[in-house]
């Protein structure tokens, strides 16, 4: 049976707004229930442990999809998150692949965070795939690759692009833009129109776009494994 590290935020302040963020529950419920259903086997992490907070606008009428109902439904993947693993006490070679959702919590803490980046050199070294959708690609802000140089150097990927990010007026609240950082760390940056799904894969990294591409990328994953 293969085994998927879900690595997700534990950061629910949306700058200085005084709104909350978290994950985004498309993101993570619908490669959650792709994978689960195919047999995978998934461990969740966050960097403080137990529940990670989710974003209440991706709990409006808006953004719901058969994968959201049934993780509202689903009291079992309720239990299961309230209690997610410290990434401290996570060790890479556990695990054939590691995902993360998006949101935009990841922006403030997995960006930044010594155990995910770690953690995300060290399945890329063993050649295992890293995958990240919408705002979560933001973990590549810092990660190495191991000529030294930033691990999305001359990669080619996708995250939540600068007119989506104008979209939903927070270009001035994120404390960077995905798209633009991508960019500075010499990534090949590409996007679909927005809102589209949009993955690309290249070896062993595979990135999503936006919410959207969140089912796609666990496809991609899924082949991978």
């Amino acid at each position: 049976m293969k085994k998927v590290l879900f690595v997700l935020t534990s950061h629910e302040d949306l700058g200085n707004t005084g709104y909350k963020t978290g994950f985004w529950i498309e993101e993570f419920a619908a490669p959650y229930y792709l994978l689960k259903d195919k047999g995978v086997a998934i461990t969740l992490a966050s960097p403080k442990g137990g529940q990670p907070p989710i974003d209440p606008k991706s709990n409006e009428p808006d953004f719901q999809t058969p994968a959201t109902v049934r993780f509202n439904e689903d009291e079992q993947i309720q239990q299961i998150i309230a209690n997610t693993i410290k990434l401290s006490e996570i060790k890479e070679n556990d695990y054939d692949a590691v995902f993360y959702p998006g949101g935009h919590g990841p922006l403030w803490d997995l960006a930044e965070d010594k155990d995910s980046i770690s953690l995300i050199e060290s399945f890329y070294k063993n050649n295992k795939p890293v995958a990240a959708v919408c705002h979560a690609p933001a973990i590549f802000k810092h990660t190495k690759g191991t000529n030294g140089k930033p691990l999305v150097n001359e990669k080619r990927v996708t995250g939540f692009s600068n007119t989506e990010e104008e979209a939903v007026q927070l270009t001035e609240i994120v404390p960077f833009l995905v798209e633009d950082m991508l960019k500075a760390n010499g990534a090949v940056y590409s996007k679909s129109t927005d809102w589209h799904p949009y993955v690309i894969e290249d070896g062993n990294l595979i990135t999503g776009q936006n919410p959207a591409s969140s089912e796609l990328v666990a496809e991609k994953l899924l082949e991978q494994l």
